[in-house]
C-alpha cells in the first residue's frame, strides 16, 4: 500500500514473471490473480473498484475466463514497506 507500506500483492505465484509481465503488458497495468493477493488486507467492492483496508484505492477487478484479474494502478503500489511488515 503505498500509504501504508502493508504488503498487497506476491507475484508471481502459481505462473512465471514471464507469464506475469506479459499479461500486465498485454493489459496496460500489472494484473493480479487470486493466489497472488494479500486478502487480509485487499478488498473487492461489489463494484469491482479493488481497494486497501485502509481505503487506498487500488485498481479495478476485471475477471476474464481464468477468474479475477486485478488490474492494479502502479502507484497505488508504489512504495516502501513500513518497518512493521
Amino acid at each position: 500500500d503505498s500509504n501504508t507500506g502493508k504488503l498487497l500483492f506476491t507475484a508471481p505465484s502459481g505462473r512465471t514473471w514471464k507469464e506475469f509481465l506479459e499479461e500486465s503488458h498485454r493489459h496496460g497495468w500489472p494484473s493480479f490473480r487470486d493466489d497472488e493477493v494479500n486478502w487480509d488486507v485487499v478488498r473487492i467492492l461489489p463494484n469491482g473498484e479493488t481497494v486497501s483496508i485502509d481505503g487506498t484505492h487500488l485498481g479495478h477487478n476485471l475477471p476474464d475466463k481464468a477468474g479475477n484479474r486485478l488490474c492494479i494502478n502502479l502507484v497505488s503500489i508504489a512504495g516502501n514497506p513500513s518497518s512493521s511488515v
